[in-house]
């Protein structure tokens, strides 16, 4: 231990006919005989309940750096430090390059994508002209599927069982209108 431990009830220093120290839960340090002069279980700064560990050489390296010097722990942090980023730097570049790949997958495959429903729709304006000038199919006067009729012929006529009778177009350039009202009829 590099920083001198010192008793915080009568300020003694460890030496090798002394007593042992401990370390209180609390954050403080007394010798073996003041810990013996308190309450048992009692911490004799602050009164607290507390738990005590003698220190020693085999007690646990974050305790033991509890009382190293701050230069000797920065060094090793430091180097703990370093090797902590440099794997932590690997293990970044590892996930990037994965995700990147996974990217560029999802990419290719997207303008694959883009590719067909562009070529699609290239497509479908081709044959668009095609649609407006193919002539409807069994609107004609005659039973020939692909004559066009003409505006004045009438398209049903020719579906008409009944030739004595005369058509509707034809009853009505026939008939006749009354100008004067009929009594039955109301005005």
């Amino acid at each position: 231990m590099a920083v001198p431990a010192f008793c915080n009830s009568c300020l003694s220093e460890p030496r090798n006919p002394t007593p042992r120290f401990c370390l209180t839960n609390c954050g403080h340090v007394f010798c073996e005989v003041c810990l013996q002069k308190g309450k048992k279980d009692e911490c004799l700064v602050c009164r607290k309940a507390c738990r005590t560990l003698v220190l020693s050489k085999e007690i646990s390296p974050d305790i033991q750096s509890l009382f190293m010097r701050v230069d000797v722990l920065c060094k090793k942090y430091s180097k703990e430090i370093s090797q902590v980023s440099e794997f932590q730097e690997k293990y970044r570049k590892r996930f990037l390059t994965h995700h990147k790949q996974k990217d560029e997958l999802i990419i290719a495959k997207l303008e694959e994508s883009l590719k067909k429903v562009t070529q699609q729709m290239q497509q479908m304006k081709s044959m668009k002209p095609l649609e407006k000038t193919t002539p409807l199919l069994f609107a004609s006067t005659s039973r020939n599927p692909f004559s066009i009729p003409s505006r004045k012929q009438n398209v049903f006529s020719s579906y008409s069982h009944h030739s004595s009778r005369p058509s509707t177009a034809e009853t009505m350039e026939a008939m006749e209108i009354d100008p004067v009202p009929s009594p039955m009829r109301k005005v």
